[in-house]
Order: structure tokens, then C-alpha cells, then sequence
């Protein structure tokens, strides 16, 4: 394609109103304005003492910490030892990296490239995609203070006194933070990470924390310069971004007037974040509660901030628009219906930056169950899962009896074959089988070149995997190896992809052309997807695929065929083998003449971590391919 080409297909996937602000932005930003807008000298606002904020009338997820209760079977001497590391500067960072940065973390050095980022440079004039400079996930990752709730149910649960230390965190991260400088104000949705963590906190340790006069005036200000920043950048997110960023940073907005209704235009603030939060709900969790952003663990996220949403608008005497907890319950649904029961896992579909803004569970990170738990409490009054103990743990923190009387009934596993046709997500569900096949027309931004991958779970195995992530900002050959079609479960012609990549997370010539059904018969699931893909190389491409699950036998047939081919071209079918396999036996293909390519490739359960895994692809100049998938004799 040509630039002119791409151009046009841009602006007719993303509308015009981005491609102007988006211009006019760039404008802002060499001019100089942003840094106008945005000012770096942190002027003292008036607000009340903090004892009088600990005596204010608001509400917030517990009334006394002391009396939220532990689940069974915790482990708390882990959680000691965790808290234990963080005092001594060793930080788990997305959950799965440790990095030790010592006691003195100036908070702009990046732990994986040992780049330090300029202080004194206005936010809009640091560089954020530098592969030489490294991903700057790595710097926001401590900034973001999630670590706060280790030390809190440290706290809790082994009656450790961590209230100095959060204090000292705080102060210390504004003293090292002017005010728009620097990498942690790059990004809205960091700073509302960070303002929430430290409102949490600030009331778990409310009791204890000791703040002079003029520490609290520096920490109250600091919340509404920040927070002033949010709303004066919020068009970025709610325009270029739109997707898990606009939902945390209008939902900031509403929610910290609530806790600070002192600070100046909290009411206005409050006001607008509130309706904007009401209407990005509706705009990106879609009728059948499937979620815009095409990734699982975004949607994870989004859970976490209608739990926040819902249960501190519930507690202090408010609500939403009545969608707003209609989509949260099919949000919920739409999740358990994906999930593994033994250990609550998903698929491992979409991007998945290891975000997880606030961790009340010592559950493993893919396991979605405390989560979903918590919002369903909140909104039907019982448990999820019959599993007690760990998986209840964020419903024990965040509901604390404040549920809601919405009339919503417990929600079900269901079997058999359901589908979510608005997001493009198909399952077959068996007792010791599970099937997710993706076709998607891409209305929204698509994450990934991955339409039509399927994934296998047997005996709650995910044999046949989606790759994961791995890095937002790495090699060019690493970000191919994660996003591209060849990297997922589906046919690709000569390795091509089925869109084109652009920069950063920009893909042309969406897919948009689709037509999908899933059907049972006596004997079998059958699943038929035919897409319009490909439309880079020319617009007459069709991948069908036909997938076919016995009811009896834990075997599949996949079929994929592709109408349009030129002589010459091949087509190959690619299967990503979890790296607990030890064979590949179960794979045959029926085709007479294919060539079979066996290859090392990579998997990322967790941001920033990779293994290897094999990858088998089956080859064919033919138009038809098939594979039988047999778990018979394992």
C-alpha cells in the first residue's frame, strides 16, 4: 500500500473527527501548548486538615478495615514475605518480573534498560516508543503504587504496621515528581492508577497516618494537579485512545471529588466524569457483553472499575444509568463462559500488559475468579463460585455487605454451544472439552491479526494456546512474533498476514466481512466462519473455516479453505502447542501431499515474560487443508 493509501484506509477505519484531533494534538504538542495547558509549578490549594478528611461524611468500600474478614486457607506468611521484599526494594512488576530497585528509587529509571528519563522535561516532550530507551511500562510499573496492597493486607492479616511507609512512599514520589515532568505523567490513565491506589490506601491507614499540616496540603494538592490533568487531557483518551484508558480516567474523575469534594471544580469534575464514564460503558461493552478492546485482560480491567464504580456510587447514596449494571453482569457472564473452572484461567486472547491496577488476592494473576467474584457479589448478593477461601478475597474487601437490589439472579455455567455473535466469539463447551473460536468484524480497532484462531482446552489443559503479548516495545521480530497470524491458531497465504501492520497498534485494512454460525447436530458441534481478509494483496480473498467437534470423543476436524488464491500461492495451517506439551501426536493432517514444518517459537502468559513453544504448520499449493485434532489416547 501506499502512504496515500494507508492514509485513506485510516481515516476510514478511524473516522474523521481522530484524524483531526489527533492532528490538532500534534500541533499542541511541537507548538508548545500542551506544556501552557499543563503547568509544572505545584501551587498549593486550600484544603481542609487531614483529620477533618477522616472525620468527612463520604463512604468508601469498608467502614473499619479491622472488621474485613480473612479467607480460608490464606497463606499469610506469604504475604509477609511479599511485603517483606518491597520493604527491601525487590518489586514484582506485572506480576510475574522481579526487579530490585533499592530503597532509593528515584521512580524515572527504567529496571530493564537502565535508562533514566529527563525530570525536568515537560511530559509531552518525553519519548515514550524508543526501543533503545526501552518500554516505558517498566517505569510507570512502581508508579502506579498497586504494591500498596500487599503491604496493606500485610497489614491486615499479620498486624504489621506499614502506615509509615506508604506516607513516606507518597511524599516521596511527589517530591521526586514535579508537577508535568517527567515519564509518570505521560499517561491519564497512570495517573488515575495513582491516585486511586493512594486514596485506598489513605483510608485503609487512615487511623494511623500522621500527616503535618503541610505534608497533607502537598498530598491534597498534588491529588488535584493531577487530577486536573486528567480532565484537561481527558479528549485524548476519550478521541485517540478509546478503550480501557477512557473508562479509568472519567471514572477518576467522578470518583475523586466523591473522597475530596473540597478541591476546586470537584462538583464539575465530578459531574462530567460521571456522565462520560456512563457513556464510554455503553459505547464499549457491547450488548452481548463482550468487550471493544478485543482482549481478555483488559477486560479484567474493566471489571475492576465497575467494581470500584458501582460500589462506591452505591455507598455513599448514588447510582448509574441502568445499563451501566446491565453490561457489568454481561460482562461478568460473558468472562465465566470463557473460563477454565479448575484454576480460573481464560484464553489467553488480546493484549495483555500484565495490568492489574488493584490486587486484593494472592490468587495467580490468569485467574479472573477473585474478580468476577467481586463484582457479581456486588451485584446479586452471592458468591460466583462454589470455591471458598482465596477466590473471595476482593469481595471480602470491596462489598462488605454494600451490595445492590437490582432483581439480578446468579449467574450459570452453561454447555453446549453459545455464542456471542456481537463481539465475535464462539464456544463449545463440554465437560472435559472447551472450544473458543474468534470471528470477528472489526468495527473497533482490531489488537491482534488473529481472526479465526481457535483454542483447545482438554482436562483443563490449553493445549492449543494464543501466544500472549510478551512486550508492547521490543525488537520488530519479537512484536511479529505475538501479534501476527501465523503466531495464532488459524491459515495464513504465503505467511501473510490478514491485515496489514502499521506503527505501534495500528493494523490496515480491517477485516470487516464476515459471516459466522455455530450449530450442533446428533454426533457434533460444527462451527463455519467464512472471512473477506487479506484485502492489501486484493480484495477477492475468502477464508472459510469449519471447525468439527465430536460430542462423543474428545476429537476435532479443522478445515480451512480459501477462495481467490493466485497459482503459486500456498496456504498453511498453524497450531501453537502449549509448552507443557511433550508431543505434537495429537495434530494430523488429512491432506495428501502437505508439508509439515515444525518450528521454536514463543509464549507469554505474563507481560514482559517469554518461552519457548513449538509451532507445527501444515503446508499445502492446494485450496483445502485439514487437520484432525485427537486427544484420544492421552
Amino acid at each position: 500500500m501506499t502512504k496515500f493509501e494507508k492514509y485513506l484506509d485510516l481515516f476510514s477505519n478511524m473516522g474523521f473527527k481522530y484524524i483531526l484531533f489527533r492532528f490538532w494534538y500534534l500541533i499542541k504538542k511541537k507548538s508548545g501548548v500542551l506544556t501552557y495547558i499543563f503547568p509544572t509549578k505545584l501551587k498549593a490549594i486550600h484544603s481542609n486538615n487531614f483529620q477533618d478528611w477522616c472525620n468527612s461524611r463520604h463512604s468508601f468500600f469498608f467502614d473499619d478495615p479491622r472488621k474485613i474478614q480473612q479467607p480460608i486457607d490464606l497463606d499469610v506468611k506469604s504475604i509477609s514475605l511479599q511485603a517483606q521484599k518491597i520493604l527491601e526494594g525487590d518489586f514484582l512488576f506485572f506480576n510475574a518480573l522481579e526487579y530490585k530497585l533499592g530503597s532509593n528509587y528515584d521512580w524515572i529509571t527504567n529496571p530493564d534498560t537502565g535508562y533514566k528519563y529527563n525530570i525536568s522535561l515537560h511530559w509531552s516532550n518525553i519519548e515514550s516508543y524508543d526501543p533503545n530507551i526501552g518500554d516505558i511500562k517498566f517505569v510507570w510499573e512502581k508508579s502506579r503504587f498497586s504494591y500498596v496492597y500487599t503491604l496493606i493486607r500485610d497489614d491486615l492479616y499479620n498486624y504489621n504496621d506499614h502506615s509509615y511507609k506508604i506516607k513516606n512512599d507518597i511524599l516521596d514520589w511527589i517530591a521526586k515528581n514535579p508537577l508535568n515532568c517527567g515519564p509518570n505523567y505521560v499517561c491519564s490513565q497512570e495517573i488515575s492508577i495513582r491516585i486511586l491506589n493512594w486514596t485506598f490506601a489513605l483510608h485503609y491507614f487512615k487511623e494511623r497516618l500522621a500527616f503535618t499540616e503541610d505534608e497533607w496540603k502537598l498530598v491534597s494538592s498534588s491529588i488535584y494537579w493531577q487530577l486536573h490533568h486528567v480532565y484537561h487531557n481527558i479528549n485524548f483518551s476519550l478521541i485517540s485512545v478509546r478503550n480501557n484508558h477512557a473508562l479509568t480516567e472519567t471514572l477518576t474523575l467522578y470518583l475523586i471529588p466523591i473522597f475530596f469534594p473540597w478541591l476546586p471544580n470537584s462538583s464539575k469534575w465530578k459531574k462530567k466524569g460521571k456522565s462520560l464514564f456512563e457513556k464510554e460503558i455503553a459505547y464499549q461493552i457491547y450488548e452481548d457483553g463482550t468487550f471493544l478492546q478485543h482482549s481478555m485482560n483488559y477486560h479484567r480491567v474493566v471489571i475492576q472499575l465497575l467494581t470500584w464504580a458501582i460500589g462506591i456510587s452505591n455507598a455513599n447514596g448514588e447510582s448509574f444509568d441502568e445499563l451501566v449494571y446491565e453490561r457489568a453482569l454481561k460482562s461478568i457472564n460473558f468472562l465465566f463462559q470463557c473460563q477454565n473452572d479448575e484454576n480460573g484461567f481464560l484464553p489467553n486472547y488480546g493484549n495483555n500488559d500484565g495490568a492489574l491496577f488493584f490486587p486484593l488476592n494472592s490468587c495467580q494473576y490468569r485467574d479472573y475468579r477473585p474478580q468476577l467474584n467481586a463484582l457479581h457479589v456486588l451485584l446479586t448478593g452471592v458468591d460466583l463460585y462454589i470455591q471458598k477461601g482465596l477466590v473471595q478475597e476482593d469481595s471480602l474487601w470491596l462489598c462488605n455487605d454494600k451490595t445492590i437490589d437490582k432483581g439480578f439472579a446468579k449467574l450459570h455455567k452453561e454447555y453446549g454451544i453459545i455464542s456471542f455473535e456481537k463481539g465475535g466469539y464462539y464456544l463449545i463447551r463440554e465437560e472435559q472439552c472447551f472450544t473458543f473460536i474468534r470471528c470477528c468484524s472489526f468495527f473497533d480497532r482490531p489488537a491482534q491479526a488473529d481472526n479465526l484462531h481457535v483454542d483447545i482446552w482438554y482436562k483443563n489443559q490449553n493445549i492449543l494456546i494464543d501466544p500472549g503479548s510478551y512486550k508492547y516495545n521490543t525488537t520488530p521480530e519479537l512484536l511479529k512474533q505475538f501479534v501476527s497470524t501465523s503466531s495464532h491458531n488459524t491459515a495464513t497465504i504465503n505467511e501473510f498476514d490478514q491485515m496489514l501492520k502499521g506503527e505501534r497498534f495500528i493494523w490496515y485494512k480491517w477485516i470487516k466481512k464476515i459471516k459466522c454460525q455455530l450449530i450442533e447436530t446428533d454426533d457434533e458441534f460444527i462451527f463455519s466462519g467464512n472471512i473477506n481478509t487479506n484485502l492489501y494483496l486484493r480484495n477477492n480473498i475468502y477464508h472459510f473455516r469449519e471447525v468439527k467437534k465430536s460430542k462423543k470423543l474428545p476429537n476435532w476436524i479443522v478445515t480451512d479453505s480459501f477462495d481467490g488464491l493466485k497459482k503459486g500461492e500456498v496456504i498453511s495451517q498453524h497450531w501453537n502447542i502449549h509448552p507443557d506439551s511433550k508431543s505434537s501426536d495429537f495434530l494430523n493432517v488429512l491432506i495428501e501431499g502437505s508439508k509439515t514444518n515444525e518450528s521454536v517459537a514463543f509464549y507469554s502468559s505474563e507481560y514482559g515474560v517469554k518461552i519457548p513453544m513449538k509451532r507445527v504448520s501444515f503446508e499445502t499449493n492446494k485450496a483445502s487443508i485439514s487437520t484432525s485434532i485427537n486427544f484420544s489416547n492421552q
